[in-house]
C-alpha cells in the first residue's frame, strides 16, 4: 500500500441531470459509500466503481444535510425535512423524530445509548439512539452547527462562533471548573472534531465588516479549553475531517479541492498536499474508517475518490470483507385478473393495503346516539303570536323572552378550590381519603393541586382543608415555586436549618443571599405550626441568581410546557443551590468546626464552609495508567454526590449487586476509566479513575441525585415481588489505597424529592420528609409526611419509601448518618440577634434629601422587649400585571394574580414619650422592572425606588426585612390595618398572638362587611386621610390612634354602641364600604 493518495476513477451520482453531493459517508462494515443529494435522497454506491444500490427519501425536496453511517442504521438529516431519522441499510425507516421546529445537526457518536441534536428554536435535545425519542431537552443562547461526542464531554459549535462544552449526561454547559465556553471564530463554526485530547475547528471570520472563512485551524485542549498552537491553510478551510487511525492527523479541504493532511502534533512533520481537478466546487467530504480512501463531493453531481491502494490492486472501501451488501427488496408480482365487465373493481386492490379496510366494516359499530345536541323548542309565547306570510313565520320577542338571544346554554362551572367565604361543599372528598377515581393513575394525596381565586384574592383560599398538621405547606402562585419540595427537604435536616437560621443574625454582604433566605424561610415554618407559608422572597433570589450565572436552564417563567423533565430542572438546582449556600456560609478562615472529627483537631485550623463540612464528600482521586502503572493523587471536593447504575449484562455474565447501598457506595467510589496522554510513558493509552475517602471522612449528610431518566435506571427502583429497593437504613463502607474500610458508616434515609407524572398532566414535584419533630410526638403512628406544596399529609414509613409504578420518580435523595449526630457542635455558631441593626441609619440612595427624613431609629435604649407596641404599614407596587381568562359563556377565572413587591415600610413606636414618631421608613430598591407604581394607593413614583435618583432613604429587601423579623422575634406587638394582606406579600409569618388589627377590631361578623381605614379615621379620630395618595407614616399613625381609642371604648364600656354607630353610619355612605381589605 503507497503511503500517498492518488485520484482513481471518479463516481457519478446523478442519473437524469447534474445536481450536488451534498453529504458523504464510508460505511464502516460494508463496502457502501452513502451519499446525499440536493434533492432530499441517500444513495448507496457499491465498492469504488461506484454500483447504484438502495435509494430513500429523507424528507422535503431540499439538499440532505448530514449522513452517518454505522454498523446497522444511516442517520440523515435533510434542510426541508420534518426532522431527523435512522434507516436499516435496506432502505427502511427504523424511526424518524419529528421537530416542531427545524433540526440543525446531530453528533457523529453516541454517548452510551443518547444522541445528540439541536434545533432552530435554540434547543440542544438528547435522543434515545434506539428510538428517537427525546430523553432530555436544554435551551441554549445561540444555533448550534455542530456537536461531537468525546469519551467524557459534549462538544458544540455555534453560529455565534463559541465553542462549548457540556454534560454528556444532561447536556447542560459543564461547570466543573474549567473553561466551558471559548470564542473560536468571529463568526459561525463550519467545522468540529475532536481526537484524544485535541478539538480542531474551523469557521468564519470578519473582514470589514463582511464574513469570510478563517485562514487558521483552531485546536484547542479537551483537557483545559486552552488554545493551543493553530494550523495555518491560506485557501481558506471548508471541510474538516479526521484522518482514522492516525489520531493527530486531520485533512483540512479547501472549497477548490486544495487538500492538506497535517499532523497536529509534530508541527515539524512535513506535510501532504493534493490538488483535485475540478469542474466546480467541493460541496462534501468524507474519509474512510481505513484511511484508505477520500471522498469528495462537488456540485455538479461527481464524487471524486483518492486511493492508498496501489494501482491493480483490490480493497474493500471498508478495508475488509464485512456484511453482504444489502439490495433493493424485489416488488412483489402483480397479480393476474381475468378482466371482464363483471369484474368489481375492489378484486384490484390498494398499494400498502394487505388488511380489511374501515369502509368494509360492518355497521353494527356505528353508533346510534345523537352527534349534536338538539334544537331549542320554540317558546309557546313565540307560538301562539306567530304570523305567516309567503310561507315564513315570523312573531316579535316577547319582553321575558329578551336579552337571550343567540346565547348557548351550558352548565355552571364548577372549580375544584374551597373558599373561605364559600359554603362547604357536599360529600366532597379530602385530600387525605386515599379514594381515586379511573380518570387518573396517581392516588390523590400526590396529584398536582392548583390555588384558585375567587373574588377576593388568594387570601380567601381555604389553605386549612389541604393541611390540618402542624407542618406547614408552601404556596405555587410565584414563579420559580418547583424549588419548594427541595426547600422543605433542606428545613427538616436539622444541622443544615441551623447553619441557615444561624446565618440570619450576622451582616450577610450580599444582596441576593440563598443562605439568608433559606434561613428566613425555616424560621417562617418554624413559627407558622401549620399555616400555609410562601417562599417569594427565595424564588426571587434564585431567579436574580440563576441570570447572573447565566444558568437560565433553572428559571421559571410561568410558561413552561408539559415536556418540561421537572427531576432533572431540580437536580440541576440541586447541585447550583448547595454550591451557592457554601460559598454564601464560607467565613474562610474564620470558619467554626461544626463536625468534630480527632484529625481535624491536630490539623490547620483553617477549616471549610459549614454547608461543606456537613455536605462535602472530600476525596482524592487516584489515577492510574494502566499501561505504565504511574498513579497521580488529585484532590477532589463534592457536595452532591450524582448515583451511576450497572450495565445491563450480557451473555453469560453474572448480574452485579443492584441493592441501593451497593449503588450508592459504587457512585460515591466512582470508578471511572479514561483514555489520554501519559506524561510518564508519553503514549495515549487508558487511564482508571477512583475516589479514595477513608469510612471516618463520609460526609454527615449525604446529598444524592437520583439521575433517574429512563426505564432502564427506573427498573431498579421499582417495587418487586412486595421487595422496595429504598431501605430506611444502609451501611457504606469508604475505601482506602483500593482496599474496602471496615469501618461502617450507618446512614438513614431523612428526606426525598420526587417527581409526580400521570397521564396526560403535567409533572410535578414533591418532597417527602421523615420530620425531626414529628419523631418526638407519640400520638402520631409515623413520622414521615408527603409535601405536596400546600398539601401535606403523614403516611406510613412503607408508603413513604415505595416506588409502585412510573408516576412516582426519585430525584434528590438525603441520608443523615447516624453514628456522626452526638460529634456535632454548634456552639462556634453566631445566635444571638444583633439589635443594633435597628439605631443605623442605611441608605444606598446617592441623592437623599436630609429634609425628606422623617424618621429617627431606635436608640440602645428603647430596644424592644417582648409587648412592645409598633405600628406598622407597607406600600406596594405592581411587578406583573394579573392574568385572566375570559371563557365564551362571559366568565372569567384568574390564572395568576397580580404579583405585588413591597415599595415602602413605615414602623412607628407604639408607646412611651415618642409614641408615633417613626423609627423604621425604608424605601425598598428593587432591581426588578416595575409594572405599575400605584401611585393612587401607595404614594410611590417614578424614580422614587431608583438609587440613582431617589430622595428618600432606600434600602435593599434583605436588610428590611431583617429588621422586621428582629422585631418579630424580639416579641414585638404589631398594630395596623389589613396586616394579613401586607404581611402575606412581605413573606413574614407573624404569630396571631403578636398582631393587632384594626380591621378586625371595628367588625362585626354578621354584617360581612368590613370598614376601611379612610372612614374609621373619618368617623372614630375625626381625621380625613388619604385624600390625594396614601401615605405609611400616616395610614400607620391612624390605626395606632384607632387601638388607643378602642381601649378607651372599652375601659368606658361603649366599645359595642360605638361599633353599631359605625354601621349605621355606614350604611349612608355605602361607598366607603369594600367586600375586600381597602388600604
Amino acid at each position: 500500500m503507497a503511503s500517498s493518495y492518488r485520484p482513481i476513477s471518479p463516481i457519478t451520482a446523478y442519473t437524469t441531470f447534474p445536481q450536488p453531493v451534498t453529504a458523504l459517508s464510508f460505511d464502516p462494515v460494508s463496502d457502501i459509500l452513502w451519499a446525499g443529494s440536493n434533492t432530499g435522497n441517500v444513495t448507496a454506491y457499491y465498492s469504488k466503481q461506484g454500483v447504484r444500490g438502495i435509494s430513500f427519501q429523507v424528507g422535503g425536496g431540499l439538499a440532505v444535510n448530514k449522513v452517518i453511517a454505522g454498523d446497522n442504521y444511516v442517520r440523515a438529516l435533510g434542510l426541508a425535512s420534518e426532522g431527523l431519522g435512522s434507516w436499516a441499510k435496506g432502505g427502511m425507516n427504523k424511526w424518524f423524530f419529528r421537530s416542531s421546529t427545524n433540526i440543525t445537526t446531530f453528533s457523529d457518536t453516541t454517548n452510551s445509548s443518547s444522541l445528540a441534536a439541536s434545533s432552530s428554536a435554540l434547543e440542544l435535545l438528547l435522543l434515545n439512539s434506539m428510538t428517537g425519542s427525546v430523553v432530555r431537552k436544554v435551551p441554549t443562547t445561540s444555533l448550534i452547527t455542530h456537536l461531537q461526542f468525546s469519551p467524557s464531554i459534549l462538544l458544540s459549535g455555534s453560529s455565534d462562533g463559541y465553542l462549548r462544552v457540556h454534560d454528556p449526561r444532561t447536556a447542560m454547559l459543564n461547570n466543573n471548573g474549567s473553561e466551558s465556553v471559548v470564542k473560536a471564530h468571529s463568526s459561525s463554526v463550519q467545522g468540529l472534531e475532536t481526537s484524544g485530547n485535541l478539538i480542531f475547528t474551523i469557521g468564519m471570520g470578519e473582514r470589514q465588516s463582511r464574513p469570510f472563512p478563517d485562514p487558521l485551524v483552531k485546536l484547542y485542549d479537551l483537557r483545559t479549553m486552552r488554545p493551543l498552537p493553530p494550523i495555518p491553510f491560506s485557501s481558506g478551510p471548508a471541510f474538516i475531517q479526521l484522518v482514522p487511525r492516525q489520531p493527530s492527523h486531520v485533512a483540512v479541504v479547501s472549497n477548490q479541492g486544495l487538500i492538506n493532511v497535517v499532523d497536529a502534533s509534530n508541527a515539524s512533520a512535513p506535510s501532504e498536499f493534493y490538488q483535485l481537478d475540478l469542474a466546480s466546487y467541493l460541496t462534501s467530504v468524507s474519509i474512510s474508517p481505513t484511511a484508505v480512501y477520500m471522498a469528495f463531493g462537488d456540485a455538479d453531481g461527481m464524487i471524486h475518490l483518492m486511493s492508498k491502494v496501489e494501482e491493480g490492486a483490490e480493497m474493500h472501501l471498508n478495508g475488509y470483507e464485512g456484511q453482504p451488501t444489502p439490495w433493493v427488496d424485489a416488488p412483489a408480482p402483480i397479480p393476474d385478473i381475468e378482466w371482464s365487465n363483471s369484474t368489481p373493481l375492489n378484486t384490484i386492490g390498494l398499494p400498502y393495503y394487505d388488511n380489511q379496510l374501515l369502509s368494509g366494516w360492518s355497521t353494527g359499530f356505528e353508533s346510534t346516539s345523537l352527534k349534536y345536541p338538539p334544537p331549542l323548542r320554540i317558546p309557546p309565547q313565540i307560538l301562539n303570536a306567530m304570523k305567516t306570510n309567503d310561507n315564513v313565520a315570523y312573531a316579535s320577542l316577547p319582553k321575558e323572552l329578551r336579552g337571550r338571544r343567540n346565547m348557548t346554554l351550558t352548565n355552571p362551572r364548577k372549580g375544584n378550590g374551597r373558599f373561605r367565604s364559600g359554603k362547604p361543599r357536599a360529600n366532597e372528598l379530602e385530600p387525605e381519603s386515599a379514594a381515586d377515581d379511573a380518570a387518573s393513575d396517581v392516588p390523590r394525596l400526590y396529584r398536582h393541586v392548583e390555588i384558585e381565586y375567587s373574588k377576593f384574592g388568594v387570601e380567601d383560599f381555604d389553605f386549612a382543608f389541604y393541611n390540618r398538621t402542624d407542618f406547614s405547606g408552601l404556596e405555587t402562585h410565584i414563579l420559580n415555586s418547583y424549588t419548594n419540595p427541595l426547600v422543605q427537604v433542606l428545613h427538616y435536616i436539622r444541622p443544615i436549618r441551623r447553619l441557615a437560621k444561624s446565618h440570619i443574625t450576622v451582616d450577610c454582604p450580599r444582596e441576593h443571599c440563598l443562605l439568608c433566605e433559606l434561613g428566613f424561610v425555616s424560621r417562617m415554618l418554624e413559627d407558622a405550626r401549620g399555616i400555609n407559608c410562601q417562599s417569594s422572597n427565595f424564588c426571587k433570589t434564585v431567579g436574580v441568581l440563576a441570570h447572573a450565572s447565566n444558568a437560565i436552564e433553572l428559571i421559571d417563567y410561568g410558561r413552561d410546557s408539559a415536556e418540561v423533565d421537572y427531576a432533572h430542572k431540580i437536580q440541576t438546582f440541586h447541585r447550583f443551590l448547595i454550591d451557592h449556600l457554601s460559598a454564601e456560609g464560607n467565613s474562610f478562615p474564620h470558619n467554626p468546626a461544626i463536625v468534630k472529627r480527632i484529625e481535624l483537631a491536630a490539623s490547620s485550623p483553617l477549616l471549610p464552609a459549614p454547608i461543606t463540612q456537613l455536605v462535602g464528600v472530600d476525596g482524592r482521586n487516584v489515577i492510574t495508567c494502566l499501561n505504565c502503572r504511574v498513579t497521580r493523587e488529585k484532590e477532589n471536593m463534592t457536595h452532591v454526590v450524582d448515583l451511576t447504575y450497572p450495565r445491563k449484562p450480557s451473555g453469560n455474565e453474572a448480574p452485579p449487586p443492584a441493592d441501593f447501598a451497593t449503588i450508592v457506595q459504587i457512585s460515591l467510589l466512582r470508578y471511572v476509566t479514561h483514555k489520554a496522554t501519559c506524561q510518564s510513558c508519553k503514549q495515549f493509552s487508558s487511564f482508571s479513575s477512583r475516589r479514595s475517602i477513608p469510612s471516618r471522612d463520609l460526609p454527615v449528610v449525604l446529598a444524592l441525585n437520583a439521575g433517574v431518566y429512563n426505564d432502564e435506571t427506573f427498573a431498579f427502583w421499582q417495587d418487586s415481588r412486595g421487595q422496595k429497593f429504598l431501605q430506611s437504613h444502609i451501611q457504606l463502607h469508604g475505601q482506602f489505597d483500593g482496599i474496602d474500610d471496615p469501618e461502617v458508616a450507618t446512614y438513614e434515609i431523612r428526606a426525598m424529592v420526587v417527581k409526580i407524572s400521570g397521564k396526560d398532566k403535567p409533572a410535578h414535584l414533591v418532597a417527602i420528609v421523615k420530620v425531626p419533630e414529628a419523631e418526638e410526638q407519640s400520638t402520631l403512628d409515623s413520622p414521615w409526611f408527603v409535601f405536596n406544596d400546600f398539601v401535606v399529609r403523614n403516611v406510613t414509613e412503607a408508603e413513604a419509601l415505595s416506588f409502585p409504578d412510573k408516576w412516582k420518580t426519585p430525584a434528590i435523595i438525603y441520608l443523615e448518618r447516624k453514628d456522626m449526630r452526638g460529634s456535632l457542635d454548634f456552639s462556634g455558631l453566631p445566635g444571638k440577634i444583633d439589635l443594633t441593626i435597628l439605631n443605623q441609619d442605611t441608605s444606598i440612595a446617592l441623592n437623599r434629601d436630609p429634609s425628606l427624613i422623617q424618621h429617627d431609629c431606635l436608640r440602645p435604649e428603647e430596644f424592644p422587649t417582648p409587648g412592645t407596641l409598633v405600628a406598622i404599614d407597607a406600600e406596594f407596587v405592581s411587578m406583573q400585571q394579573e392574568e385572566t381568562e375570559f371563557r365564551s359563556d362571559g366568565t372569567t377565572k384568574v390564572l395568576r394574580p397580580a404579583r405585588l413587591s413591597l415599595a415602602r415600610v413605615s414602623v412607628l413606636r407604639g408607646d412611651g414619650p415618642r409614641q408615633g414618631v417613626p423609627f423604621i421608613d425604608d424605601y425598598i430598591h428593587t432591581s426588578e422592572v416595575i409594572v405599575d407604581y400605584l401611585t393612587e394607593f401607595s404614594g410611590i413614583k417614578f424614580g422614587d425606588l431608583d438609587p440613582h435618583i431617589s430622595r428618600y432613604t432606600l434600602t435593599p429587601l434583605k436588610l428590611v426585612y431583617k429588621k422586621l423579623r428582629m422585631l418579630v422575634d424580639c416579641g414585638c406587638i404589631f398594630v395596623g390595618h389589613g396586616l394579613s394582606k401586607d404581611f402575606r406579600i412581605i413573606n413574614l409569618f407573624v404569630p396571631p398572638d403578636q398582631v393587632i388589627d384594626t380591621v378586625d377590631l371595628y367588625y362585626i361578623s354578621s354584617r360581612q362587611r368590613r370598614l376601611s381605614l379612610r372612614f374609621l379615621s373619618w368617623f372614630v379620630l375625626h381625621q380625613k386621610i388619604q385624600t390625594d395618595t396614601h401615605d405609611s407614616i400616616e395610614d400607620a399613625h391612624s390605626a395606632l390612634n384607632l387601638y388607643k381609642a378602642y381601649q378607651e371604648f372599652e375601659e368606658k364600656g361603649i366599645f359595642d354602641k360605638k361599633l353599631e354607630e359605625l354601621y349605621k353610619e355606614g350604611r349612608q355612605y355605602v361607598c366607603v364600604f369594600s367586600t375586600q381589605v381597602e388600604r
